[in-house]
C-alpha cells in the first residue's frame, strides 16, 4: 500500500501511450481530452478561491484586465505565442499539444463562468486550491501518458534546457518566476493559492503518474 501511493519517479507506459506525436486512435483521443479539460478546470478553482491563481493564470487574469477579452481567451493567445517560440528552438508539436492550447483554455473560462466564486470564506477558499491542485495533477498525468506531445510550456522548458544546458529545474523556475511577477504587475491575483500551487503541484503530478500506472498494472 505505501508503494502504492510513493511519487512516480518516471512516466509510465500505459496501454494507451502513442508510439508517434501525431497518432490518432480513439480511446487515447479520450483520455488526452478528458485530462486536458480537468486540468482547465482545476486551474478554474484556483482563479474563483479568490486567494491566489497559478503563475500562468497570474498572467492570463493579469493581461486580460487591460485587454477587452477573458482570461480563457488571453489564456489561449498566451500558449499560442508561447508555441510560437517552439520554432526558432525546433521543438515539435504534437496532437496534444494543439489540444492542450485549446481545451484548457476553454475549460478555465467554463470553469470560471460557472464554478461558484468565493470570497471571505478562507476554508473553503483553501479547498477549493486543493481542488484545483489535485485536478491539475490528474489531469497532468492523464495527458503526459497519452505520448502525444508536451503542453507549450513544458516544450519551451525542455527546448530551453537542450539548447542552453541549464538544468531543467532551473529552467522552469526562471519561466515560473518571470510569469508570476509579470502577471502580478499586470494586476493578476498572486496569494496563499499561488503559493500552495507552487509547493504542491509537483507532488500532485506524481502521484497521480503512479494512481495511473499502477491502476493500469491492476487492470492487466
Amino acid at each position: 500500500m505505501k508503494n502504492f501511493f510513493a511519487p512516480a519517479k518516471t512516466i509510465p507506459r500505459t496501454p494507451w501511450t502513442a508510439n508517434s506525436l501525431w497518432s490518432f486512435e480513439y480511446r487515447r483521443f479520450f483520455i488526452l481530452t478528458f485530462g486536458l479539460i480537468i486540468f482547465g478546470f482545476g486551474d478554474s478553482f484556483l482563479i474563483n478561491s479568490h486567494i491566489g491563481n497559478a503563475p500562468w493564470s497570474v498572467l492570463a487574469q493579469g493581461l486580460s484586465k487591460h485587454l477587452p477579452i477573458s482570461i480563457g481567451m488571453c489564456t489561449f493567445f498566451i500558449s499560442t505565442l508561447v508555441l510560437l517560440l517552439w520554432i526558432p528552438l525546433r521543438e515539435r508539436p504534437g496532437l496534444g499539444t494543439v489540444l492542450n492550447i485549446l481545451l484548457i483554455a476553454s475549460a478555465i473560462q467554463v470553469g470560471v463562468d460557472y464554478f461558484p466564486k468565493l470570497d471571505n470564506r478562507f476554508l473553503l477558499q483553501v479547498t477549493y486550491v486543493l481542488l484545483g491542485i489535485y485536478l491539475v495533477g490528474i489531469g497532468s498525468a492523464l495527458y503526459i501518458t497519452c505520448g502525444l506531445g508536451p503542453g507549450p510550456r513544458d516544450g519551451l522548458m525542455t527546448a530551453l534546457h537542450k539548447r542552453t544546458g541549464v538544468r531543467v529545474s532551473r529552467v522552469r523556475l526562471g519561466i515560473e518566476v518571470f510569469v508570476l511577477i509579470s502577471g502580478a504587475l499586470l494586476g493578476g491575483r498572486v496569494g496563499i493559492g499561488t503559493a500552495l500551487f507552487a509547493l504542491l503541484i509537483g507532488l500532485s503530478v506524481a502521484l497521480n503518474l503512479t494512481f495511473v500506472g499502477k491502476l493500469v498494472q491492476k487492470v492487466n
